[in-house]
């Protein structure tokens, strides 16, 4: 394999002030279309969709738990497909290990890496420890490969998190040993590693996990820690009520930060939506985070004292990660209704969706020996959250929320519920499982399984949109290149947007990012000229989708690889290491599905 070459990092000083940010973090105002959204449900997704990801311009791909979905594949029930966007049909995949609340990211090389799960149910391999490697192919023949005798994690992690880094791997972060309602410290996986593994920071850790007190300190509640890559090469962490700042590269904590106000959670099973806003030149790449939702149920009480009726929060907290923006702490706003399970959305115009979930109780369902007060069928929440809101976050406070001219769906996005962008603009929304099973939807259950799609289109769709032509298979970082464009008339304020969807699930989207890149329109308005990212940091490798926005309308997003499209490096004497410190956990016999 190759390694990909990094460029010397700019100078991004997370303590100091950058000096163009603005009050609200420099996102600062940006046209966008006003008008009425349309919704259409239209096809379905094969499996429940559990886990939501666009691999390429025409196909996005769905996980789910092992369960009895009707698709079948290979003489067994399927548990992955690929949806074709365009046409809404779907391809079955044959994952080998249950994928059930595994996360997700692509590698520098844009192959997508799924990694841990759950234990064998019904069919299948224990997931655990799995790692699962999808490479996106134009003829519709790849499959999910996995080779547990020589891929694997180091640990079993079921509610990780993982992050695509400057390097083009990804760190995979915390988790519980098994499966339950609730992490705890018998269960409690504190660590994080990496894919392909590293010999990094103390030659104990070659290749292996390595500890991670942060995830100590968030107990009970830090299932699907909030990850974000910060421009300065750090991570932005945060779990249950608390955040920090953190070097991987040096496995230090740079800073604790100011706790979620209010006394809100925010991670799993009290589930907030997360996005880092717009990084843009003229905020000088400045990140702020906005973290939606949650509760603030105890994360030590017990589960049949909680009830699927007890409110959410509206809360929406807001930091800008510079040393004055630390300072002042975070800023607080409200939704128009609380949410559990939200999922937040990047659109190219920089405005953010808030989508899904719903209104009251917590995330997960019944399962043996968990239950909650008043649950709703197998469901711990209940009063789903059916109308979306638009976050403009470049507006002054107090008028940056709206639903008018949004169409409230009538299908329930329950706990198991995704939504992603699509290339074209739309956001797809998916999913909603609340059920330890398949359940049909003439069933008595309140909230069954869910496979009908919709797509939500914002105004801009139906406006006369930008084109382009010429983008490279790879664009490096400061490299400059030329797209023939086609704008519409009276066209302004012309921009170029990098875009990395995410990989959806349980509210949280893994890698979601917007970057606007330095370019300028020729006088002809017939070609803009485009420089790459500055720094891996700031985009790291792997996947993308450029947007042309003209008017705040866009293009297509047409899918390039940032960097040279090189794997990440590989380290193959961490790797053996690792095989001779773990097992195969295909060969092992799995333990129980729950532990309570």
């Amino acid at each position: 394999m190759y390694q990909i070459r990094l460029r010397a990092l700019s100078t991004f000083l997370l303590l100091v002030p950058l000096a163009l940010a603005s009050d609200h973090g420099g996102v600062g105002s940006r046209a966008f279309v006003t008008g009425s959204w349309s919704l259409v449900q239209q096809g379905t997704t094969g499996v429940s969709a559990m886990q939501l990801v666009v691999v390429s311009e025409t196909s996005a791909v769905i996980l789910d738990k092992v369960e009895h979905n009707p698709l079948m594949v290979d003489g067994h029930i399927a548990w992955g497909a690929e949806l074709n966007i365009n046409t809404r049909t779907v391809r079955v995949l044959n994952p080998t290990s249950n994928t059930w609340c595994a996360t997700g990211s692509f590698i520098g090389n844009g192959t997508l890496v799924s990694t841990g799960g759950n234990p064998i149910v019904i069919t299948g391999a224990n997931g655990l420890q799995a790692v699962r490697l999808f490479t996106p192919c134009s003829d519709e023949t790849c499959d999910i490969l996995e080779d547990p005798t020589r891929i694997r994690l180091t640990s079993p992690r079921w509610y990780p998190s993982s992050a695509r880094l400057s390097d083009g791997s990804i760190i995979i972060i915390g988790g519980s040993m098994i499966g339950g309602f609730i992490n705890n410290a018998s269960v409690n996986n504190p660590t994080y590693e990496f894919f392909p593994p590293k010999n990094i920071n103390g030659r104990c850790f070659n290749g292996l996990q390595i500890p991670m007190q942060f995830l100590q300190d968030t107990l009970n509640a830090n299932q699907f820690p909030i990850v974000e890559q910060l421009p300065d090469d750090t991570l932005f962490i945060a779990a249950n009520q608390q955040a920090m700042i953190f070097d991987w590269k040096t496995n230090t904590e740079v800073l604790r930060l100011p706790n979620i106000p209010n006394g809100v959670r925010v991670t799993s099973p009290f589930s907030a939506g997360s996005v880092l806003f717009p990084l843009t030149p003229e905020n000088n790449y400045t990140p702020e985070v906005m973290i939606c939702g949650g509760s603030t149920i105890s994360d030590t009480q017990a589960s049949n004292t909680i009830s699927a009726e007890t409110p959410a929060s509206a809360q929406c907290s807001r930091m800008v990660l510079t040393a004055k923006g630390i300072a002042a702490g975070w800023s607080v706003e409200t939704m128009p209704v609380p949410r559990i399970m939200t999922d937040l959305i990047l659109l190219p115009d920089g405005r953010v969706l808030i989508v899904n979930g719903a209104q009251t109780g917590v995330a997960g369902f019944v399962i043996p020996g968990v239950e909650v007060l008043h649950e709703v069928g197998n469901s711990f929440a209940d009063n789903p959250a059916f109308t979306p809101v638009i976050y403009d976050p470049s507006a002054a406070a107090g008028s940056r929320f709206s639903s008018g001219g949004i169409p409230a769906s009538t299908i329930a996005r329950m706990y198991h519920s995704t939504a992603t962008l699509t290339p074209n603009g739309t956001i797809m929304l998916a999913g909603s499982n609340p059920n330890t099973d398949f359940t049909e939807m003439n069933s008595t259950i309140k909230y069954p399984t869910e496979y009908r799609l919709e797509f939500l289109s914002p105004p801009y769709m139906s406006q006369a949109r930008p084109a382009y032509t010429g983008l490279p298979v790879t664009v490096d970082y400061g490299s400059v290149f030329r797209l023939s464009i086609t704008l519409p008339s009276e066209a302004k304020n012309v921009s170029v947007v990098l875009m990395d969807f995410g990989f959806a699930t349980h509210g949280v989207h893994m890698d979601q990012r917007s970057v606007k890149l330095v370019s300028e329109l020729s006088p002809s308005k017939e070609t803009i000229t485009v420089t790459g990212p500055p720094t891996p940091a700031l985009y790291s490798p792997g996947p993308a989708f450029l947007f042309v926005v003209a008017n705040g309308i866009p293009s297509f997003g047409h899918r390039t690889i940032i960097g040279t499209g090189a794997s990440p490096p590989v380290d193959e004497g961490a790797i053996a290491n690792m095989l001779n410190k773990t097992s195969d956990p295909s060969a092992e016999a799995s333990p129980s599905t729950w532990s309570t």
